[in-house]
């Protein structure tokens, strides 16, 4: 059962047998050479077994409002869904543009098991030796060599399974000089060899760009689930190979807002068309997300709700 406030938003199941699928290479990412490695870290290994996992995720945080209200209420909402695993797109926490070290670790220290991330996440210098040291954050693998940080990432649940994290950004209207699909089946060969269960999160602002890669990775990876717009799609479902999908899982921030930003400036910016600073709204937040139940590596149902806090 919900916790109260919940919207259920929709929700699909598949029992049905999923398609079996059948790095480094890339110079744009990896998780065993690539910047920031710790000196004789060994790879995560398979855990064998057939893992049954709730794994849930928080639409992009932003500010303080944001971040505050999924503190608060992500420790309750763990032990009641019995949370497995937490993924939470931290790019816009730093005051809605960014994500700085500390509050990234505050975040990780309340529930967070990987933080993601998108084209804001280089707003904030300060993060850029934490994207190389901490394992637990990741950027878009997609980002020009030599970047700071990785774009995939294995890290146990709360079942000892080891899910990895695979985070993209698109290429349409989002200037990355690289398309995500160029790179994407290099990433996914190199998770399936670490984990029991596969989450993409493509960053991107096309639906187009999303929906095909939703369409391209069914059966290969637990859940393919798209961030940046801000606002929640209502196309949450289970692909015929078993891949959980979700165009945009949405936002988790003011409610009433212009994505986040006081709306009077947004409004006030299509009237005149003059640039105005952007600041965080305030009042009560919106906190978006989808939980993902899988087993085997395949998903079996998702959820996108929300929860006005």
């Amino acid at each position: 059962m919900l916790s109260p406030g919940v919207q259920l938003r929709e929700e699909h199941t598949a029992h049905a047998a999923a398609r079996v699928p059948e790095p480094q290479s890339s110079q744009h990412v990896g998780i065993l050479s690539g910047p920031g490695e710790r000196p004789g870290r060994q790879a995560p290994e398979r855990s064998g077994r057939v893992a049954r996992l709730h794994i849930l995720f928080i639409g992009d945080v932003f500010g303080q409002p944001g971040r505050e209200a999924l503190l608060r209420w992500l420790p309750g909402f763990r032990d009641e869904r019995a949370v497995d695993f937490v993924i939470a797109n931290g790019e816009n926490v730093a005051n809605g543009a960014g994500i700085t070290s500390k509050l990234a670790l505050r975040l990780l220290a309340g529930g967070v098991d990987i933080l993601t991330t998108g084209n804001h996440v280089w707003r904030q210098k300060e993060v850029y030796a934490f994207l190389v040291t901490d394992e637990r954050i990741v950027r878009p693998a997609n980002y020009p060599a030599g970047a700071p940080g990785r774009g995939l990432t294995v890290r146990p649940a709360a079942d000892g399974s080891e899910v990895a994290v695979i985070n993209l950004a698109g290429e349409l209207f989002m200037n990355t000089g690289l398309s995500p699909f160029r790179i994407v089946d290099r990433l996914v060969e190199e998770a399936e060899e670490l984990a029991d269960a596969i989450v993409v999160d493509l960053h991107a602002e096309a639906t187009s760009e999303k929906v095909a890669m939703g369409h391209y990775l069914d059966g290969r990876v637990t859940a393919v689930l798209g961030t940046h717009t801000h606002v929640q799609t209502s196309d949450a479902r289970v692909l015929p190979g078993g891949t959980a999908y979700m165009t945009d899982v949405g936002m988790t921030g003011p409610l009433e807002s212009v994505i986040g930003v006081r709306t009077d400036i947004i409004v006030q910016r299509f009237l005149t068309e003059l640039p105005a600073q952007f600041e965080v709204a305030d009042g009560p937040v919106r906190l978006d997300a989808a939980l993902i139940s899988a087993e085997g590596g395949r998903a079996t149902g998702i959820e996108a709700f929300e929860v006005i806090l």
